[in-house]
């Protein structure tokens, strides 16, 4: 069995985050010494362990500070706990950034530790190959997703910058000072890890034991974010055959408008709606007890940090059941009305409450389909007007008779709103943010690109510790 060692960063990364909870509360499925990587059990229930701390983070911060920064999310000048303000403002330093480094490292080392213990656990009683298979498919999914994360965060997009800097590429978790890899390395490590995870995984895999089965990793969520990660490469081709692989698989298919307005809060995804996976959230699985989730930043009657901007609300036309989604305050007839997505309402258990978080659903597939066609590949029997036109029947908003490249630009943003699209959205198509709806001073309202700002400052802690880290430019 190999040794298990940690990164040396990491530890200090995780002993210093601003949650200083984040390993005490860590869940109890979570893997912590080598007895618990000795058996297939104990690997089992390490692979699950990983899903807990990307739902906390997924749900406290990733998708309020993307549409903060994008334009779609706007602070109430009336009412603010001071959450999201350097994320409204781009205005980031090495000592004061996201804590996502650590976060995603973490988890990582988690993944790394799971694959690389595997060999002769299928020696055991009952463990077949495909068992192992299918675990170490699930951790390269974990990996391939962490590794996308921390390039959007700290890197220069792909399509503007494949050669810059990008982050360091850890298959063993050991302790060592890294040097960052480039943009290009660690997206071919995480197509690699994502087509090692297609083909090996078995074509019906569900984890046994979960109370939601869309939110584990599965075949089809692989085959979706290879699309996803394909399409932020600018691999047209790749992108479109990828999402092709996912809409003819009939488990999918488009919620209605009459569904629209109802699949955000369920305990679990509905078979055969657009959910291809999501984390579930129950407070027994947030580090942060859901005071930070973004159920309750979102929610007129909590911190009410992540208020939808009038830049994203005003776009949608008349009858768009997607324009539903928003509500306003109690009080939004003594102050000027501030409107929240309703994406995140919870489920209704208690307050702070807890939501599921979507991270991959089939309408995004449609939506990766029709650009990629737009920029020129081939898919046989549609067209990338017809790909948006599917989403538009659905949404209540008539077809479009034409279809530019403004107009999938516009769609995406109505249609995976407050979903942590948009702002990456603008970096591949290097695209800046433009904000009209803006509660602070006008010098930071608007960031051009390109802009150092797009890769945000490594914690200095990191540069500290690690001489072989070199920081963003500007920081």
């Amino acid at each position: 069995m190999k040794k298990i060692k940690i990164l040396l960063s990491l530890i200090v990364a995780i002993s210093l985050a601003s949650c200083s909870d984040f390993l005490e509360k860590a869940p109890t499925t979570s893997q912590s010494t080598e007895v618990t990587l000795s058996n297939f059990a104990g690997l089992d229930k390490s692979t699950y362990g990983a899903y807990s701390p990307m739902y906390s983070w997924y749900s406290g911060s990733y998708i309020v500070t993307c549409e903060m920064r994008s334009g779609n999310g706007r602070r109430d000048p009336n009412w603010t706990t001071g959450r999201f303000y350097t994320e409204y403002i781009w205005n980031y330093s090495a000592d004061v950034t996201s804590g996502m480094w650590g976060n995603a490292y973490y988890v990582i080392s988690a993944a790394n530790n799971v694959i690389n213990n595997l060999e002769g656990k299928d020696s055991e009683s009952g463990v077949t190959a495909q068992d192992l298979n299918n675990l170490k498919a699930e951790c390269l999914f974990i990996r391939a997703l962490n590794y996308h994360t921390l390039l959007l965060y700290y890197a220069q997009p792909y399509t503007y910058q494949p050669d810059g800097p990008g982050v360091p590429i850890m298959l063993v978790t050991e302790i060592s000072t890294p040097a960052r890899n480039t943009v290009k390395e660690v997206y071919a490590q995480i197509v690699a890890d994502l087509k090692e995870a297609e083909s090996i995984i078995a074509e019906d895999y569900e984890r046994t034991g979960v109370v939601d089965a869309k939110s584990v990793v599965s075949k089809p969520a692989i085959q979706a974010l290879l699309s996803r990660i394909y399409l932020y490469m600018g691999d047209w081709q790749n992108a479109a055959d990828y999402a092709t692989k996912v809409i003819d698989n009939a488990q999918f298919s488009l919620w209605t408008a009459e569904e629209y307005p109802t699949v955000w809060t369920k305990e679990v995804a509905d078979e055969g709606g657009e959910v291809i996976f999501e984390f579930y959230g129950k407070k027994s699985n947030d580090y942060y007890n859901s005071w930070d989730d973004i159920s309750y930043v979102t929610n007129p009657d909590g911190y009410k940090d992540g208020g939808a901007s009038a830049d994203l609300t005003d776009l949608f036309a008349e009858g768009d059941v997607r324009a539903s989604l928003f509500r306003t305050s109690k009080d939004a007839e003594e102050k000027t009305p501030q409107l929240y997505t309703t994406k995140y309402a919870g489920k209704g258990d208690d307050t702070p409450d807890c939501n599921n978080i979507i991270v991959l659903r089939l309408s995004e597939m449609y939506l990766n389909r029709a650009e990629a066609i737009l920029n020129g590949a081939n898919v046989a029997g549609t067209t990338a007007i017809a790909d948006v036109n599917a989403i538009r029947a659905n949404r209540g908003v008539e077809p479009l008779k034409s279809l530019g490249f403004a107009d999938m630009k516009l769609e995406r943003r109505l249609e995976l709103n407050y979903e942590g699209h948009y702002l990456w959205d603008l970096a591949r198509w290097g695209d800046p943010v433009q904000r009209t709806d803006f509660t602070a001073a006008d010098s930071f309202k608007d960031i051009p690109f390109p802009s150092y700002k797009w890769a945000l400052p490594i914690p200095q802690r990191e540069i500290d510790i690690n001489p072989n880290l070199v920081q963003n430019p500007e920081y």
